[in-house]
Protein backbone atom coordinates (compact mmCIF):
# COMPACT_ATOMS: atom_id res chain seq x y z
CA UNK A 1 0.00 0.00 0.00
CA UNK A 2 1.22 3.61 -0.72
CA UNK A 3 0.84 7.20 0.81
CA UNK A 4 1.62 10.46 -0.05
CA UNK A 5 2.37 13.68 1.68
CA UNK A 6 3.97 16.42 -0.19
CA UNK A 7 3.63 20.25 0.50
CA UNK A 8 4.36 23.09 -1.48
CA UNK A 9 1.71 25.87 -1.24
CA UNK A 10 0.80 27.73 -4.58
CA UNK A 11 2.70 31.08 -4.04
CA UNK A 12 0.26 32.76 -6.33
CA UNK A 13 -2.60 32.00 -4.15
CA UNK A 14 -3.02 34.64 -2.38
CA UNK A 15 -3.52 36.71 -5.64
CA UNK A 16 -5.70 34.62 -7.29
CA UNK A 17 -9.62 36.04 -8.20
CA UNK A 18 -12.41 33.85 -6.37
CA UNK A 19 -14.22 31.63 -8.59
CA UNK A 20 -18.33 32.73 -8.99
CA UNK A 21 -19.94 30.41 -6.91
CA UNK A 22 -17.37 31.09 -3.60
CA UNK A 23 -19.65 34.99 -3.57
CA UNK A 24 -22.59 33.00 -1.59
CA UNK A 25 -19.69 31.78 0.78
CA UNK A 26 -20.54 33.50 3.72
CA UNK A 27 -18.40 36.17 4.68
CA UNK A 28 -16.86 34.53 7.43
CA UNK A 29 -15.37 32.23 5.46
CA UNK A 30 -12.17 33.06 4.84
CA UNK A 31 -11.51 34.20 8.99
CA UNK A 32 -8.57 32.30 10.34
CA UNK A 33 -11.14 30.78 12.88
CA UNK A 34 -12.60 29.18 9.82
CA UNK A 35 -12.04 26.41 7.28
CA UNK A 36 -13.63 25.49 3.81
CA UNK A 37 -14.07 22.09 2.40
CA UNK A 38 -15.73 21.01 -0.72
CA UNK A 39 -16.52 17.62 -2.45
CA UNK A 40 -18.75 15.97 -5.00
CA UNK A 41 -21.48 14.72 -3.30
CA UNK A 42 -24.63 15.56 -2.03
CA UNK A 43 -26.11 15.59 1.63
CA UNK A 44 -29.74 14.39 1.55
CA UNK A 45 -30.52 14.24 5.11
CA UNK A 46 -28.89 15.00 8.57
CA UNK A 47 -30.31 11.98 10.04
CA UNK A 48 -28.49 8.61 9.44
CA UNK A 49 -31.58 6.50 10.50
CA UNK A 50 -33.52 7.73 7.91
CA UNK A 51 -34.48 6.11 4.96
CA UNK A 52 -32.67 6.82 1.71
CA UNK A 53 -30.08 8.73 3.53
CA UNK A 54 -27.25 8.61 1.30
CA UNK A 55 -23.47 7.71 2.56
CA UNK A 56 -22.61 11.70 2.07
CA UNK A 57 -24.57 12.54 5.06
CA UNK A 58 -23.24 10.19 7.22
CA UNK A 59 -20.48 13.11 8.56
CA UNK A 60 -22.86 14.79 10.30
CA UNK A 61 -23.78 11.67 12.60
CA UNK A 62 -19.96 11.77 12.92
CA UNK A 63 -19.31 15.87 13.72
CA UNK A 64 -22.49 16.42 15.10
CA UNK A 65 -23.24 13.57 17.70
CA UNK A 66 -21.67 11.59 20.17
CA UNK A 67 -21.70 7.22 20.43
CA UNK A 68 -20.57 5.73 23.97
CA UNK A 69 -17.54 5.60 22.69
CA UNK A 70 -14.99 6.03 19.38
CA UNK A 71 -11.95 4.68 18.12
CA UNK A 72 -8.40 6.44 18.38
CA UNK A 73 -6.04 7.71 15.92
CA UNK A 74 -2.60 6.12 14.55
CA UNK A 75 0.18 7.38 12.62
CA UNK A 76 0.35 4.88 9.61
CA UNK A 77 4.21 4.27 8.37
CA UNK A 78 3.86 7.24 5.82
CA UNK A 79 3.47 9.30 8.26
CA UNK A 80 -0.52 9.69 7.84
CA UNK A 81 -2.84 10.02 10.62
CA UNK A 82 -5.18 7.30 10.60
CA UNK A 83 -7.95 5.47 12.66
CA UNK A 84 -7.36 3.21 15.01
CA UNK A 85 -9.57 -0.17 14.58
CA UNK A 86 -7.50 -2.03 17.44
CA UNK A 87 -8.10 1.05 20.37
CA UNK A 88 -11.72 2.12 21.95
CA UNK A 89 -11.39 5.21 23.44
CA UNK A 90 -14.50 7.59 25.48
CA UNK A 91 -17.25 9.66 23.82
CA UNK A 92 -19.44 9.67 26.37
CA UNK A 93 -19.13 7.24 28.56
CA UNK A 94 -16.42 8.14 30.75
CA UNK A 95 -15.42 4.23 31.92
CA UNK A 96 -17.12 0.30 30.56
CA UNK A 97 -17.13 -3.14 31.76
CA UNK A 98 -16.96 -6.53 30.50
CA UNK A 99 -18.70 -9.74 32.35
CA UNK A 100 -16.79 -12.39 32.41
CA UNK A 101 -19.39 -14.85 30.16
CA UNK A 102 -19.17 -11.91 27.68
CA UNK A 103 -22.63 -11.20 27.54
CA UNK A 104 -23.40 -7.67 29.24
CA UNK A 105 -21.09 -4.64 28.83
CA UNK A 106 -21.86 -1.63 31.59
CA UNK A 107 -21.23 2.10 30.41
CA UNK A 108 -20.51 4.50 33.00
CA UNK A 109 -21.29 8.09 31.21
CA UNK A 110 -19.89 11.23 31.83
CA UNK A 111 -21.31 13.15 34.36
CA UNK A 112 -20.34 16.03 32.47
CA UNK A 113 -21.64 15.20 29.41
CA UNK A 114 -24.69 17.66 27.84
CA UNK A 115 -26.62 18.54 24.72
CA UNK A 116 -26.30 21.37 22.57
CA UNK A 117 -29.71 22.73 24.79
CA UNK A 118 -27.09 22.68 28.24
CA UNK A 119 -29.50 19.38 29.32
CA UNK A 120 -27.50 16.43 30.26
CA UNK A 121 -26.75 13.54 28.96
CA UNK A 122 -28.32 10.20 30.46
CA UNK A 123 -28.94 6.91 30.73
CA UNK A 124 -32.27 7.26 28.88
CA UNK A 125 -31.12 9.63 26.27
CA UNK A 126 -28.74 6.50 25.45
CA UNK A 127 -31.40 3.77 24.83
CA UNK A 128 -33.95 5.61 23.36
CA UNK A 129 -31.27 6.00 20.46
CA UNK A 130 -30.08 2.97 20.44
CA UNK A 131 -34.04 1.67 20.87
CA UNK A 132 -34.39 3.51 17.76
CA UNK A 133 -30.93 2.60 15.73
CA UNK A 134 -32.16 -1.29 16.15
CA UNK A 135 -35.70 -0.04 15.14
CA UNK A 136 -35.26 1.96 12.22
CA UNK A 137 -34.96 -0.58 9.96
CA UNK A 138 -32.77 -0.79 6.44
CA UNK A 139 -29.17 -0.28 6.77
CA UNK A 140 -28.72 1.15 10.32
CA UNK A 141 -30.43 -2.04 11.41
CA UNK A 142 -28.52 -4.30 9.77
CA UNK A 143 -25.55 -2.53 10.64
CA UNK A 144 -26.56 -2.83 14.84
CA UNK A 145 -26.88 -6.61 14.21
CA UNK A 146 -23.54 -6.70 12.85
CA UNK A 147 -22.55 -6.66 16.49
CA UNK A 148 -25.10 -8.60 18.46
CA UNK A 149 -27.96 -5.67 18.70
CA UNK A 150 -31.20 -7.04 17.50
CA UNK A 151 -33.68 -5.43 20.39
CA UNK A 152 -34.62 -2.54 22.82
CA UNK A 153 -34.74 -4.88 25.72
CA UNK A 154 -30.78 -5.37 25.07
CA UNK A 155 -30.70 -1.99 26.42
CA UNK A 156 -31.05 -1.50 30.20
CA UNK A 157 -30.74 1.83 32.19
CA UNK A 158 -29.57 1.26 35.36
CA UNK A 159 -29.53 4.81 36.90
CA UNK A 160 -29.05 8.15 35.45
CA UNK A 161 -25.51 7.23 34.78
CA UNK A 162 -25.41 4.07 33.63
CA UNK A 163 -26.58 1.68 30.74
CA UNK A 164 -26.10 -2.01 30.23
CA UNK A 165 -25.60 -3.50 26.58
CA UNK A 166 -26.98 -7.24 26.82
CA UNK A 167 -25.74 -9.40 23.98
CA UNK A 168 -27.39 -13.30 23.28
CA UNK A 169 -23.92 -14.21 22.63
CA UNK A 170 -20.26 -12.62 23.13
CA UNK A 171 -19.18 -11.18 19.98
CA UNK A 172 -16.04 -9.40 18.47
CA UNK A 173 -17.96 -6.79 17.21
CA UNK A 174 -20.32 -5.55 19.76
CA UNK A 175 -17.92 -3.06 21.27
CA UNK A 176 -16.02 -1.45 17.73
CA UNK A 177 -19.70 -1.65 16.30
CA UNK A 178 -20.57 0.59 19.10
CA UNK A 179 -17.81 3.22 17.45
CA UNK A 180 -19.25 3.22 13.97
CA UNK A 181 -21.22 6.04 13.01
CA UNK A 182 -24.91 4.47 13.45
CA UNK A 183 -25.08 3.92 17.07
CA UNK A 184 -25.43 8.14 18.01
CA UNK A 185 -27.04 9.49 21.11
CA UNK A 186 -29.88 12.01 20.14
CA UNK A 187 -31.17 14.33 22.61
CA UNK A 188 -34.30 12.14 23.32
CA UNK A 189 -36.76 14.79 25.26
CA UNK A 190 -36.25 17.10 22.21
CA UNK A 191 -36.64 14.47 19.19
CA UNK A 192 -39.94 12.93 21.63
CA UNK A 193 -41.34 16.44 21.20
CA UNK A 194 -41.35 16.39 17.99
CA UNK A 195 -42.69 12.64 17.19
CA UNK A 196 -46.04 12.24 16.35
CA UNK A 197 -47.96 8.93 16.09
CA UNK A 198 -46.76 8.24 12.53
CA UNK A 199 -43.26 9.15 13.51
CA UNK A 200 -42.75 7.82 16.96
CA UNK A 201 -39.05 8.50 15.89
CA UNK A 202 -39.16 11.64 14.80
CA UNK A 203 -37.37 11.18 11.50
CA UNK A 204 -39.14 14.00 9.57
CA UNK A 205 -37.79 16.12 12.71
CA UNK A 206 -34.01 14.63 12.84
CA UNK A 207 -34.18 14.99 8.89
CA UNK A 208 -33.41 19.11 9.01
CA UNK A 209 -32.32 19.63 12.64
CA UNK A 210 -30.06 17.40 14.39
CA UNK A 211 -30.33 17.34 18.24
CA UNK A 212 -26.51 16.08 19.60
CA UNK A 213 -24.16 16.49 21.96
CA UNK A 214 -21.20 16.44 19.46
CA UNK A 215 -18.40 18.55 19.03
CA UNK A 216 -20.03 20.32 16.00
CA UNK A 217 -23.65 22.22 15.74
CA UNK A 218 -25.48 22.50 11.79
CA UNK A 219 -26.22 26.16 11.94
CA UNK A 220 -26.85 26.32 7.74
CA UNK A 221 -27.72 23.64 5.73
CA UNK A 222 -28.89 24.71 1.87
CA UNK A 223 -29.36 21.45 0.41
CA UNK A 224 -27.26 21.01 -2.99
CA UNK A 225 -25.09 23.87 -1.77
CA UNK A 226 -23.77 24.07 1.67
CA UNK A 227 -23.54 23.15 4.90
CA UNK A 228 -22.35 24.95 8.03
CA UNK A 229 -20.65 23.42 11.26
CA UNK A 230 -20.39 25.86 14.41
CA UNK A 231 -18.50 24.34 16.90
CA UNK A 232 -19.83 23.28 20.57
CA UNK A 233 -17.68 24.86 23.04
CA UNK A 234 -19.22 22.83 25.73
CA UNK A 235 -18.37 19.20 24.08
CA UNK A 236 -16.35 16.89 25.93
CA UNK A 237 -16.51 14.00 23.98
CA UNK A 238 -12.76 14.75 23.20
CA UNK A 239 -10.22 17.50 22.30
CA UNK A 240 -12.55 21.05 21.52
CA UNK A 241 -11.48 21.67 17.95
CA UNK A 242 -9.10 23.78 16.77
CA UNK A 243 -11.62 25.73 14.09
CA UNK A 244 -14.65 27.52 14.79
CA UNK A 245 -16.41 27.51 12.02
CA UNK A 246 -15.94 24.43 8.63
CA UNK A 247 -18.29 25.33 5.55
CA UNK A 248 -18.78 21.99 3.50
CA UNK A 249 -19.36 23.13 0.00
CA UNK A 250 -21.05 20.78 -2.62
CA UNK A 251 -19.19 21.29 -5.84
CA UNK A 252 -19.66 18.63 -8.75
CA UNK A 253 -17.73 19.73 -11.16
CA UNK A 254 -13.99 18.07 -10.19
CA UNK A 255 -12.17 20.32 -12.32
CA UNK A 256 -13.75 22.96 -9.91
CA UNK A 257 -13.34 21.68 -7.10
CA UNK A 258 -9.29 21.06 -8.25
CA UNK A 259 -9.26 24.95 -9.04
CA UNK A 260 -10.57 25.62 -5.83
CA UNK A 261 -8.18 24.03 -3.58
CA UNK A 262 -5.14 24.75 -6.25
CA UNK A 263 -5.82 28.82 -5.84
CA UNK A 264 -6.20 28.62 -2.18
CA UNK A 265 -9.95 29.94 -2.42
CA UNK A 266 -10.78 26.79 -0.20
CA UNK A 267 -8.46 24.75 2.58
CA UNK A 268 -9.73 21.56 1.82
CA UNK A 269 -10.96 19.00 -1.43
CA UNK A 270 -12.36 15.90 -0.27
CA UNK A 271 -12.44 12.32 -2.36
CA UNK A 272 -10.52 13.87 -5.18
CA UNK A 273 -9.86 11.53 -8.55
CA UNK A 274 -7.01 9.60 -7.83
CA UNK A 275 -5.79 11.73 -11.66
CA UNK A 276 -6.11 14.68 -9.51
CA UNK A 277 -4.16 13.03 -6.90
CA UNK A 278 -1.37 12.24 -8.90
CA UNK A 279 -1.05 15.84 -10.49
CA UNK A 280 -1.38 17.50 -7.00
CA UNK A 281 0.98 15.87 -5.29
CA UNK A 282 3.96 18.00 -5.89
CA UNK A 283 1.89 21.23 -5.44
CA UNK A 284 -0.32 20.85 -1.99
CA UNK A 285 -0.77 18.46 0.77
CA UNK A 286 -2.22 15.67 -0.68
CA UNK A 287 -3.43 12.31 1.21
CA UNK A 288 -3.96 9.28 -0.41
CA UNK A 289 -4.81 6.19 1.90
CA UNK A 290 -5.69 2.98 0.87
CA UNK A 291 -9.25 2.50 2.45
CA UNK A 292 -9.35 -0.76 4.87
CA UNK A 293 -11.60 -3.44 3.70
CA UNK A 294 -12.58 -1.92 0.28
CA UNK A 295 -12.63 -3.01 -2.76
CA UNK A 296 -13.59 -1.86 -6.47
CA UNK A 297 -15.04 -4.67 -8.20
CA UNK A 298 -16.68 -6.08 -11.27
CA UNK A 299 -19.96 -7.86 -10.42
CA UNK A 300 -21.58 -10.22 -12.30
CA UNK A 301 -25.18 -10.68 -11.49
CA UNK A 302 -26.03 -14.46 -10.36
CA UNK A 303 -29.76 -13.95 -12.32
CA UNK A 304 -28.48 -13.09 -15.54
CA UNK A 305 -28.33 -16.32 -16.86
CA UNK A 306 -24.41 -16.11 -19.02
CA UNK A 307 -23.28 -15.38 -15.49
CA UNK A 308 -24.87 -18.72 -13.41
CA UNK A 309 -22.27 -20.25 -15.81
CA UNK A 310 -18.77 -21.31 -14.14
CA UNK A 311 -16.76 -21.04 -16.84
CA UNK A 312 -18.49 -18.00 -18.57
CA UNK A 313 -17.20 -16.24 -15.11
CA UNK A 314 -14.13 -17.33 -15.52
CA UNK A 315 -13.53 -16.27 -18.84
CA UNK A 316 -14.60 -12.67 -17.66
CA UNK A 317 -11.94 -12.99 -14.39
CA UNK A 318 -9.16 -14.02 -17.03
CA UNK A 319 -10.04 -11.27 -19.93
CA UNK A 320 -10.65 -8.39 -17.19
CA UNK A 321 -7.50 -6.04 -17.83
CA UNK A 322 -6.34 -5.40 -14.64
CA UNK A 323 -2.67 -3.57 -15.11
CA UNK A 324 -4.08 -1.46 -17.61
CA UNK A 325 -7.55 -0.37 -15.15
CA UNK A 326 -5.33 0.23 -12.35
CA UNK A 327 -3.35 2.70 -14.30
CA UNK A 328 -5.50 4.58 -16.28
CA UNK A 329 -8.87 4.32 -13.13
CA UNK A 330 -6.73 4.63 -10.31
CA UNK A 331 -3.21 6.25 -11.34
CA UNK A 332 -1.64 3.24 -9.46
CA UNK A 333 -3.23 4.78 -5.84
CA UNK A 334 -4.23 1.92 -3.68
CA UNK A 335 -3.49 -1.59 -4.14
CA UNK A 336 -3.24 -4.61 -6.55
CA UNK A 337 -5.71 -7.41 -5.92
CA UNK A 338 -4.98 -9.78 -8.96
CA UNK A 339 -2.58 -12.16 -9.25
CA UNK A 340 -2.47 -13.62 -6.24
CA UNK A 341 -1.07 -17.12 -4.81
CA UNK A 342 -3.26 -19.86 -5.10
CA UNK A 343 -2.12 -21.17 -1.86
CA UNK A 344 -4.31 -19.40 0.99
CA UNK A 345 -1.98 -19.14 3.95
CA UNK A 346 -3.37 -16.19 5.45
CA UNK A 347 -6.48 -14.25 6.09
CA UNK A 348 -5.45 -11.20 4.84
CA UNK A 349 -8.55 -8.90 3.33
CA UNK A 350 -8.65 -7.16 0.68
CA UNK A 351 -7.09 -10.00 -0.73
CA UNK A 352 -5.29 -10.32 -4.25
CA UNK A 353 -7.55 -12.81 -6.32
CA UNK A 354 -4.91 -15.39 -8.32
CA UNK A 355 -6.64 -14.29 -11.78
CA UNK A 356 -4.16 -12.37 -14.60
CA UNK A 357 -5.36 -10.91 -17.43
CA UNK A 358 -4.93 -14.31 -20.15
CA UNK A 359 -7.16 -14.47 -23.27
CA UNK A 360 -6.06 -17.58 -24.02
CA UNK A 361 -7.52 -18.83 -20.70
CA UNK A 362 -10.25 -16.78 -21.16
CA UNK A 363 -11.17 -17.96 -25.18
CA UNK A 364 -10.62 -21.68 -23.54
CA UNK A 365 -13.20 -20.90 -20.33
CA UNK A 366 -15.38 -19.56 -22.85
CA UNK A 367 -15.36 -22.73 -25.29
CA UNK A 368 -16.16 -24.50 -22.58
CA UNK A 369 -19.25 -22.77 -21.44
CA UNK A 370 -22.55 -22.92 -22.17
CA UNK A 371 -22.42 -19.80 -24.15
CA UNK A 372 -19.19 -20.46 -26.78
CA UNK A 373 -20.52 -17.77 -29.33
CA UNK A 374 -20.54 -15.21 -26.92
CA UNK A 375 -23.48 -13.11 -25.85
CA UNK A 376 -24.43 -9.28 -24.76
CA UNK A 377 -24.79 -7.74 -21.69
CA UNK A 378 -25.13 -4.08 -20.37
CA UNK A 379 -22.31 -3.27 -17.95
CA UNK A 380 -23.84 -0.44 -15.62
CA UNK A 381 -21.90 2.80 -13.97
CA UNK A 382 -22.63 5.28 -11.67
CA UNK A 383 -22.55 9.01 -12.77
CA UNK A 384 -21.23 9.88 -9.37
CA UNK A 385 -18.31 8.02 -9.81
CA UNK A 386 -17.08 8.17 -13.77
CA UNK A 387 -13.93 9.06 -12.49
CA UNK A 388 -12.85 5.60 -12.02
CA UNK A 389 -15.68 3.86 -13.15
CA UNK A 390 -15.83 5.32 -16.56
CA UNK A 391 -12.22 4.45 -17.47
CA UNK A 392 -13.12 0.60 -16.02
CA UNK A 393 -15.95 0.02 -18.04
CA UNK A 394 -14.40 1.09 -21.16
CA UNK A 395 -11.18 -1.05 -20.94
CA UNK A 396 -13.40 -3.88 -19.71
CA UNK A 397 -15.80 -3.56 -22.95
CA UNK A 398 -12.38 -3.36 -25.29
CA UNK A 399 -11.42 -6.55 -23.50
CA UNK A 400 -14.59 -8.52 -23.23
CA UNK A 401 -15.09 -7.90 -26.95
CA UNK A 402 -12.19 -9.98 -27.67
CA UNK A 403 -13.83 -13.49 -26.57
CA UNK A 404 -16.93 -12.67 -27.71
CA UNK A 405 -18.83 -10.51 -25.16
CA UNK A 406 -20.67 -7.96 -26.85
CA UNK A 407 -20.69 -5.19 -24.05
CA UNK A 408 -22.98 -1.73 -23.81
CA UNK A 409 -21.95 0.50 -21.44
CA UNK A 410 -25.07 2.36 -19.28
CA UNK A 411 -24.58 5.50 -17.23
CA UNK A 412 -26.94 5.69 -14.09
CA UNK A 413 -27.19 8.94 -12.30
CA UNK A 414 -25.93 8.59 -9.12
CA UNK A 415 -29.31 9.56 -7.21
CA UNK A 416 -30.79 5.81 -9.17
CA UNK A 417 -27.65 3.93 -8.48
CA UNK A 418 -28.37 3.03 -4.87
CA UNK A 419 -31.92 1.58 -5.78
CA UNK A 420 -30.94 -0.31 -9.14
CA UNK A 421 -27.26 -1.99 -7.57
CA UNK A 422 -28.27 -2.19 -4.07
CA UNK A 423 -31.96 -2.40 -3.45
CA UNK A 424 -33.42 -4.15 -6.14
CA UNK A 425 -30.17 -5.96 -7.51
CA UNK A 426 -31.32 -5.34 -11.54
CA UNK A 427 -27.75 -4.82 -13.01
CA UNK A 428 -26.80 -7.48 -15.02
CA UNK A 429 -22.65 -6.37 -14.92
CA UNK A 430 -21.76 -3.55 -13.29
CA UNK A 431 -18.53 -1.56 -11.38
CA UNK A 432 -19.03 -1.58 -7.35
CA UNK A 433 -16.81 -0.15 -4.28
CA UNK A 434 -18.01 -1.53 -0.93
CA UNK A 435 -16.10 -1.06 1.80
CA UNK A 436 -17.01 -2.71 5.17
CA UNK A 437 -16.44 -0.42 8.54
CA UNK A 438 -15.34 -3.30 10.71
CA UNK A 439 -12.37 -4.64 9.37
CA UNK A 440 -12.65 -8.10 9.46
CA UNK A 441 -13.32 -10.56 6.35
CA UNK A 442 -16.40 -12.16 8.11
CA UNK A 443 -17.65 -8.40 8.26
CA UNK A 444 -17.18 -7.78 4.71
CA UNK A 445 -18.89 -10.87 3.66
CA UNK A 446 -21.68 -10.27 6.16
CA UNK A 447 -22.22 -7.52 3.71
CA UNK A 448 -21.72 -8.39 0.37
CA UNK A 449 -21.85 -12.51 0.09
CA UNK A 450 -24.38 -13.18 2.00
CA UNK A 451 -27.74 -13.42 0.59
CA UNK A 452 -30.62 -10.21 0.56
CA UNK A 453 -27.57 -8.11 2.13
CA UNK A 454 -27.12 -4.69 0.81
CA UNK A 455 -24.34 -4.27 -0.74
CA UNK A 456 -24.43 -8.38 -2.30
CA UNK A 457 -25.13 -6.28 -5.98
CA UNK A 458 -24.42 -9.61 -7.78
CA UNK A 459 -27.66 -11.28 -5.37
CA UNK A 460 -24.55 -14.07 -4.51
CA UNK A 461 -26.83 -17.17 -3.24
CA UNK A 462 -24.05 -19.64 -1.67
CA UNK A 463 -26.05 -21.16 1.24
CA UNK A 464 -22.30 -22.74 2.59
CA UNK A 465 -20.87 -19.08 2.28
CA UNK A 466 -23.86 -17.76 3.92
CA UNK A 467 -23.73 -20.41 7.06
CA UNK A 468 -19.67 -19.74 7.08
CA UNK A 469 -20.34 -16.27 7.75
CA UNK A 470 -22.97 -16.77 10.57
CA UNK A 471 -20.37 -18.97 12.36
CA UNK A 472 -17.46 -16.36 12.33
CA UNK A 473 -19.20 -13.28 12.14
CA UNK A 474 -18.90 -13.05 16.24
CA UNK A 475 -16.32 -15.24 16.63
CA UNK A 476 -13.06 -14.20 18.34
CA UNK A 477 -10.07 -14.01 15.77
CA UNK A 478 -7.67 -16.04 18.22
CA UNK A 479 -10.12 -19.05 18.17
CA UNK A 480 -8.40 -22.08 16.50
CA UNK A 481 -11.96 -22.72 14.16
CA UNK A 482 -11.60 -19.11 13.14
CA UNK A 483 -8.90 -19.04 10.36
CA UNK A 484 -9.75 -22.30 8.67
CA UNK A 485 -13.14 -21.15 8.71
CA UNK A 486 -12.26 -17.77 7.14
CA UNK A 487 -9.78 -19.38 4.42
CA UNK A 488 -12.25 -22.09 3.04
CA UNK A 489 -15.25 -18.85 2.83
CA UNK A 490 -12.35 -17.29 0.66
CA UNK A 491 -11.77 -20.88 -1.78
CA UNK A 492 -15.46 -20.73 -2.33
CA UNK A 493 -15.85 -17.08 -3.36
CA UNK A 494 -12.32 -17.02 -5.51
CA UNK A 495 -13.96 -20.18 -7.21
CA UNK A 496 -17.59 -18.79 -7.67
CA UNK A 497 -16.63 -15.39 -8.40
CA UNK A 498 -19.55 -13.62 -8.77
CA UNK A 499 -17.22 -10.49 -7.24
CA UNK A 500 -14.10 -9.65 -9.45
CA UNK A 501 -12.05 -7.44 -7.49
CA UNK A 502 -10.17 -4.75 -9.77
CA UNK A 503 -8.09 -3.22 -6.95
CA UNK A 504 -8.21 -1.96 -3.54
CA UNK A 505 -8.97 2.16 -4.07
CA UNK A 506 -7.66 5.02 -1.57
CA UNK A 507 -9.24 7.72 -0.78
CA UNK A 508 -7.78 11.24 -1.70
CA UNK A 509 -7.82 14.52 0.02
CA UNK A 510 -6.13 17.58 -1.19
CA UNK A 511 -5.16 20.49 1.23
CA UNK A 512 -4.05 24.03 1.08
CA UNK A 513 -4.11 26.57 4.05
CA UNK A 514 -5.26 23.38 6.43
CA UNK A 515 -3.69 20.55 8.61
CA UNK A 516 -4.84 17.64 11.43
CA UNK A 517 -6.95 15.25 8.44
CA UNK A 518 -7.34 11.72 9.73
CA UNK A 519 -7.90 8.82 7.40
CA UNK A 520 -11.52 7.42 8.43
CA UNK A 521 -13.13 3.99 7.42
CA UNK A 522 -16.17 5.05 7.26
CA UNK A 523 -14.89 7.48 3.78
CA UNK A 524 -16.40 10.94 5.43
CA UNK A 525 -14.41 14.04 6.66
CA UNK A 526 -14.26 14.04 10.30
CA UNK A 527 -13.58 17.81 10.87
CA UNK A 528 -12.94 17.47 14.59
CA UNK A 529 -9.41 17.25 14.40
CA UNK A 530 -8.56 19.66 11.81
CA UNK A 531 -6.64 23.10 12.23
CA UNK A 532 -5.12 25.78 9.89
CA UNK A 533 -1.95 24.91 8.25
CA UNK A 534 0.47 25.61 11.06
CA UNK A 535 -1.76 25.98 13.88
Amino acid sequence: MSSFNRRAFLASAAGAGMLPFLRVLPATAQTRDTLVTVFGQTINSLDLHRVGTNRASYQVAINCYDRLVGFGAKQLPSGEMSYDYDTIVPELAESWTTSEDGLTITFKLKPNATFWDGSKVTAEDVKWSLDRAVSAGGFPTTQMAAGGFFRPDQFEVVDEETINVKLDYPSKLALPNLAVPVPFIINSSVAKANATEADPWAMEYLHTTPAGSGAFKVTRWDQGQQLVYERNDAWIGGELPAVQRVIVREVPSAATRRALVERGDVQISFDIPDRDASELADKLTVHSTPIENCIHALCLNTKFAPFQDADVRKAVAYATPYDAIFEAAAYGRGAKLWGGDTEITDIAWPRAFPYTTNLDMAREHMAKSGFPDGFEVTLSISLDLVSWMEPAALLIQEAMAQIGIKVTVDRIPGANWRTVALVDKTLDMHLENFGGWLNTPCYYFFWAYQKDRLFNSSAYDNPVVHELTERTLHMAIDDPEYAPLIKQMFEIVIEDLPRIPLYQPALNVAMNGADGYEFWFHRQLDVRPLTGAGA
